[in-house]
């Protein structure tokens, strides 16, 4: 898996749910993971013991570059080698990175980026919600047991505290988004993803011939 954010805590907040559900049922998967800003400061520290608790039993390697927040849009040559760098070490199984309509500017140039790198690779665009209103309605859905989203609350709040002073950053926003996903996928708790390219193959049966 390539997890890719702008800032430290985007992964986590966007995908912390479907890290730990894939983590787990996948002991000892690779996963590389990006974060444009931030480095060298105290959230990179964050972020590395955050995405570790994160990707539970994975072979993790966490990259924090030092580009200035708010300013990544000023700094695109830089981002897109980043991109273009990860892509020569390999072919990544599935992408997370923030959706493509994100209103933030950091989300939106690296959201834009990562088709021009990654073109045949199965991104998921997650969603971080603010006070823009940029939500749209997702086109994919991976249910949360209860036990799961608590979790993911509980890791966030211990990794990141130099978050907790925000607003937004409380258990009902992240419980509140997911509940809301949830109803619309017939389950209690859900991450909601957008997907804008799908590449669907047909595996051959297995057993005797069908009938009809």
């Amino acid at each position: 898996m390539l997890l890719l954010g702008s800032h430290c805590d985007d992964i986590a907040i966007g995908a912390g749910g479907a890290l730990l559900e894939l983590c787990r049922s996948h002991p000892g998967i690779a996963v590389t993971a990006l974060v444009l800003t931030g480095g060298g400061s105290l959230r990179e520290e964050e972020e590395r013991a955050a995405l570790t608790a994160f990707c539970p039993g994975a072979r993790l390697e966490v990259s924090v570059l030092d580009l200035p927040d708010g300013r990544v849009p000023t700094r695109w040559e830089r981002a897109k080698l980043a991109l273009e760098e990860l892509r020569a070490h390999g072919e990544p199984d599935l992408v997370f990175a923030p959706s493509p309509h994100d209103a933030h500017q950091d989300h939106r140039t690296l959201a834009e980026l990562v088709p021009t790198v990654f073109r045949d690779h199965l991104a998921l665009g997650y969603e971080i919600l603010k006070w823009d209103g940029d939500l749209r309605q997702p086109t994919a859905y991976l249910p949360l047991a209860e036990p799961v989203l608590r979790e993911k609350v509980a890791k966030l709040h211990e990794h990141y505290g130099s978050q907790r002073d925000r607003s937004w950053f409380d258990p009902e926003t992240f419980a509140g988004l997911a509940r809301i996903r949830g109803v619309q996928c017939h389950a209690r708790y859900a991450e909601a993803f957008h997907v804008s390219k799908l590449v669907l193959g047909v595996a051959p049966l297995t057993g005797p011939d069908p009938v009809d």
